[in-house]
């Protein structure tokens, strides 16, 4: 089996930095427009806010340590993203049903119009931005990109490829 120096030697310097270059120039771009998406909804909601709402969204509610281990941050962050949220009533804070001492944080149904609102904007850019892309091709890139999140979250985790617990990318 090669060694990560054997794969870096096989897929030579140049072709790394383009790839790395290609990351930077993606991430500068997609913190410009904040992928914000088209229309009235455009750069209305930070990332945080979003990635925040598409959790509880995806996930139910829930407390703030599993809301937290679940986005890679820590508490005091989500502490600190979800107060906003709470103040502008697009989730709301409730006792944990099983543990009326605890709370949990739910999307409100403002929040959930407010997500479905940028979602669908989102979804509109992504349109716009790869109109003249098959499919297929839309379907690679998604799948690759999605390899590409899931390697670098694991590596900012201190999991390098061929560790037990690293992700495959599937």
């Amino acid at each position: 089996m090669p060694t990560s120096q054997d794969m870096t030697t096989d897929l030579g310097p140049g072709l790394l930095d383009a790839l790395q270059h290609q990351v930077a120039v993606f991430a500068r771009r997609a913190e410009q427009t904040r992928l914000g998406g088209v229309g009235q909804a455009r750069n209305s909601m930070d990332r945080a806010a979003y990635l925040l709402l598409n959790r509880l969204d995806q996930e139910g509610p829930m407390g703030v340590k599993a809301l937290a281990a679940g986005m890679g941050i820590d508490s005091s962050t989500v502490t600190r993203q979800v107060a906003p949220l709470v103040d502008s009533g697009l989730v709301k804070r409730t006792s944990h049903p099983e543990d009326g001492r605890a709370v949990v944080l739910q999307l409100s149904p403002r929040g959930q119009a407010r997500l479905d609102e940028v979602r669908s904007s989102r979804r509109e850019l992504m349109r716009q931005v790869t109109d003249g892309w098959t499919q297929d091709e839309r379907e690679s890139f998604c799948t690759l990109l999605t390899r590409f999140n899931s390697a670098l979250s694991a590596w900012q985790a201190g999991l390098h490829p061929g560790d037990p617990q690293a992700p495959t990318g599937s």
